[in-house]
């Protein structure tokens, strides 16, 4: 396909997210619509969709029209290329401009790609760091990949990572983390990642893990399992006797097969049964911290929306008080930087638990390199 062709393409799936239909499903039906496509013109296309999304109101006033045509527009402009000699209506490049796709520059927080009832609240919990993170969330993340303990060391991992094209570097935020600086593309397919000795997982995701309390033999509980990302590094981290549970079941499906090639053991717990030594509940938030990666929630979230997380975050807490053993502890973490989500939420948690005690906080942030995170460790009273 010609750079032409391909903003054709983009200006299309754009559309159909606009119209209501998620991304990936949009790209994936596209692709298969689209067999003359090679890998190279689906990557493309698929950046091309997810910096629009990421600065979608930005890139809407510079196009002129929150429309696929508009996004692809203004994301040429804001890279300073002269979208003239692409759209000349030849072949499958886009029609000739016209007066209609005149822009502007974007202003208040359409220029921060914010929604304009959430721009204050992130100012407000974000203080001096607001406009740098604001900055972070418009572009793309890295990619992070953790290294099994389990299965070898971080220099044993990268070494062998390079023998395959995939060169990387220790990230601060965690003794674990690896950032990919090249060959990102090539992980799925690697040896490395196929016999678990490094799996996909954000650098302050792994964090979180770092921060949990996990002693040898203990009995823990990731009880908002999802993919089982966390639950593997702490059975990775240390001999426990690791258990997931989620709501939505299907979302472990995959769970088994990664822990067996990881090297470690979790059990599936469709009605787990306390007293568990630590429960850690990564509970379903407004995903602000990792905008980056999923830009549409982004454009999802709405005031409503948000109230709806904060009060299932509040019940799936009161729902585990009682898993967790007299002197254990209990994890709360988020991939939010709304502190409805994470220091208030917390707080309130302690005002209807008083013999509940906070051990410890922390709130990552994008300008750490990672995604964005809040992780708080509280402990049960020793008489339960």
């Amino acid at each position: 396909m010609t750079p032409a062709a391909r903003l054709s393409a983009a200006m299309t799936i754009l559309d159909r997210v606009l119209a209501g239909i998620p991304a990936e499903q949009a790209l994936v039906n596209w692709a298969r619509a689209s067999r003359f496509a090679g890998s190279g013109d689906r990557h493309a296309i698929r950046d091309l969709v997810f910096d629009a999304l990421r600065c979608r109101r930005s890139f809407a006033a510079l196009g002129g029209a929150e429309t696929g045509r508009g996004l692809v527009l203004g994301g040429l402009r804001a890279a300073g290329i002269d979208p003239a000699p692409l759209f000349t209506g030849e072949g499958h490049a886009p029609a000739p401009l016209t007066p209609a796709d005149d822009g502007a520059p974007p202003q208040g927080f359409a220029a921060q790609d914010l929604p304009d009832w959430l721009g204050p609240r992130l100012a407000d919990d974000l203080g001096a760091d607001f406009a740098a993170v604001a900055e972070v969330l418009r572009h793309r993340a890295p990619v992070f990949l953790r290294v099994n303990l389990a299965r070898g060391t971080l220099a044993d991992a990268q070494g062998a990572l390079a023998a395959e094209g995939i060169a990387t570097e220790p990230h601060p935020l965690s003794p674990t983390a690896l950032q990919v600086t090249e060959g990102a593309r090539k992980i799925a397919a690697s040896g490395v990642y196929a016999d678990g000795r490094v799996e996909l997982q954000d650098a302050a995701s792994q964090a979180v893990v770092d921060l949990l309390p996990l002693n040898e033999g203990a009995r823990v509980l990731d009880y908002c399992a999802g993919g089982g990302g966390k639950v593997l590094a702490m059975a990775a981290r240390a001999r426990i006797r690791a258990e997931a549970h989620d709501a939505n079941p299907a979302r472990m499906r995959d769970l088994p097969a990664r822990a067996a090639r990881a090297g470690v053991k979790v059990t599936l717990s469709a009605a787990p049964k306390g007293p568990y030594d630590m429960v850690l509940t990564d509970v379903p938030c407004s995903g602000s911290g990792s905008w980056r990666r999923a830009p549409e929630g982004k454009w999802l979230l709405t005031p409503e929306r948000l109230a709806g997380l904060c009060a299932t975050q509040a019940g799936i807490l009161d729902q585990v008080v009682p898993l967790v053993a007299p002197g254990g502890h209990l994890a709360y973490a988020t991939c939010s930087l709304l502190e409805a989500e994470n220091g208030a939420q917390v707080a309130a948690f302690l005002d209807r638990h008083p013999g509940w005690q906070l051990r410890q906080a922390r709130r990552f942030t994008p300008l750490e390199g990672g995604d964005g995170f809040y992780v708080a460790v509280l402990r049960n009273s020793p008489k339960g």
